[in-house]
């Protein structure tokens, strides 16, 4: 009966009666409605309220209800809970907000990660398993790009795995910039993204639906030979056929969720074959794109067939990757754009893909502004943490060093980014770079000048925003040897400290011999960041 009457409540009522109860009263005072949608850009899209959809299902999901609270950190910590099966969010706030800080492995965090792992095919099934999205109707597609800048004589296309648009991280603020420089020249810009998020190049018996972004506008969600389809029949009309391709181009920044062969033909049908394929990561090498074995050791992506390969989660689809990858550059005449040597290097040295040309192309560059301001006297040696608090990035070494020094009076740690680790009691300072605030990183870290910024990147990086920012700022970068990028910057310029592991990081700081690296030890320098022209059209450097 209860049900019965339950069902005969409309679906608005039932959630006004849901909050009206005490548990929903609770959450509401410290749920943090803006951060939940930004953090789950689904939640949005869904249209259904944030703190509804938290209390329903977000925490069993293990989404964090705001910046302030870790649902997996309060789990891990309050075991009873845990087995409970009660909401943590509800638990915390009834207990009065104790501060829970979330234990470390015994064996350290790489076991954890490695006790966490989730097989590649299990998270290829989840995406093989997604409810296909509602495909768009080919008619709105082709409304939308009549509404043309040029009529198509300048069209640009680019390509990723996300929604550029939506979602913000270095790529995405890659083509953003790209697509600035093509508003501003007056040119169009259409972009494809998988509208489902993938872990590894969509195979091939799974069916595809692309996202399309016309002029900075999402337009909606299409089958791939519909874009084809439309793509030739707009460009051909509006320009004058396929012979007036010549001022069109092209570039690749992911291949992750889409397939070789209908990229290529999505292209053949504006009239493109020549153009870029950038280097924001090593899938073009292996399915495990930050090429690090297990996502704990870097493995410098050793010869097809090594029985390292064998070991891996990603050895067996690494071959798969390779092979599409290779398909993609037997089709296009592709010049590879690297944001770095080192990451060129390294690419070219682990395969021989049929590249049209090769560029190093650096994302921003430095250009010396003058003195930094002198260090306050007699103040602790401060070590930053820039970004996110992410494992391959760095920070649980970055917080074990603040948790086993938090009594030392010789360092002072902090941290700065979008959101903080919740309960760790560090000094937090919100920080978010989006296309509008570019410098916001490098401001941040002018105002509370650190000494030095912690960039312990367990992946080879192919370029790093955060490393460029810290030494703009006046501030020293301690880094690993493993990083790529980073200790490649750090060692040619002399810009901090590349450090032989983490024994020798918790040496130095147990020592004291990383206070070589206070600002008063290396009077630094502040610098201007100038981001680089992109490359659009390569054609001509084939």
């Amino acid at each position: 009966m209860r049900r019965l009457l339950a069902a005969a409540v409309p679906s608005g009522l039932r959630g006004r009666l849901r909050r009206l109860q005490p548990e929903h009263a609770l959450a509401a005072g410290a749920f943090d409605r803006a951060f939940y949608l930004r953090t789950y850009p689904d939640v949005a899209q869904s249209g259904m309220d944030p703190l509804e959809h938290f209390m329903a299902h977000g925490w069993r999901e293990g989404r964090d209800p705001s910046p302030d609270f870790s649902v997996s950190a309060y789990l891990e910590a309050v075991v009873e809970v845990a087995e409970s099966g009660e909401n943590p969010f509800l638990h915390w706030l009834a207990a009065g907000r104790p501060q829970v800080v979330r234990r470390e492995h015994p064996l350290g965090f790489r076991y954890e990660i490695v006790e966490r792992l989730v097989p590649l095919e299990v998270r290829i099934a989840k995406a093989v398993g997604q409810a296909p999205p509602r495909l768009d109707d080919e008619a709105v597609l082709a409304q939308a790009l009549e509404v043309s800048r040029e009529g198509f004589a300048r069209l640009h296309v680019t390509l990723s795995h996300d929604d550029f648009t939506a979602n913000l991280g270095g790529v995405q603020l890659v083509i953003g910039r790209e697509a600035s420089a093509l508003e501003a020249a007056g040119r169009d810009h259409l972009h494809l993204h998988p509208a489902r998020p993938w872990p590894v190049v969509r195979p091939h018996d799974a069916p595809g639906a692309l996202g399309v972004v016309w002029n900075g506008k999402a337009v909606g969600v299409f089958a791939p030979a519909t874009i084809a389809r439309v793509l030739s029949a707009a460009a051909g009309a509006q320009a004058g056929g396929s012979q007036a391709a010549g001022g069109r181009s092209f570039a690749i920044h992911s291949l992750l969720g889409h397939t070789a062969d209908e990229t290529a033909d999505i292209l053949a049908a504006a009239g493109l074959r020549e153009g870029a394929f950038w280097l924001h990561d090593f899938a073009s090498l292996c399915a495990g794109f930050h090429l690090l074995r297990d996502d704990v050791e870097d493995c410098a992506a050793p010869p097809p067939g090594s029985p390292a390969c064998g070991v891996c989660v990603y050895g067996a689809w690494r071959e798969r990757h390779r092979a599409e990858h290779a398909r993609l550059f037997q089709r296009l005449r592709l010049t590879v754009v690297s944001p770095s040597q080192n990451a060129l290097d390294l690419w070219r040295s682990a395969d021989d893909l049929p590249a049209a040309g090769l560029r190093v192309h650096p994302h921003v560059t430095l250009a010396p502004r003058g003195p930094a301001p002198e260090a306050e006297p007699d103040r602790p040696f401060r070590l930053a943490y820039a970004g996110f608090p992410a494992a391959h990035k760095g920070w649980p070494l970055f917080r074990r060093l603040a948790l086993r020094h938090a009594a030392d009076p010789r360092y002072a740690f902090l941290h700065l980014g979008a959101r903080p680790e919740p309960n760790l009691g560090l000094p937090f300072h919100a920080v978010r770079v989006e296309p509008d605030r570019p410098l916001a990183m490098q401001a941040a870290l002018e105002e509370h000048r650190p000494d030095a910024v912690l960039v312990w990147s367990l992946c080879r990086e192919t370029f790093s925003f955060v490393a460029h920012e810290a030494v703009a700022a006046g501030c020293a970068v301690v880094t690993g040897p493993d990083s790529g990028n980073v200790a490649a910057f750090v060692a040619a310029g002399g810009q901090g400290a590349v450090l032989d592991d983490e024994a020798a990081l918790e040496a130095a700081f147990e020592s004291g011999s990383i206070l070589a690296l206070a600002r008063a030890a290396r009077r630094p320098q502040l610098h201007d960041i100038a981001f680089s022209d992109l490359p659009v059209d390569l054609r001509s450097r084939a």
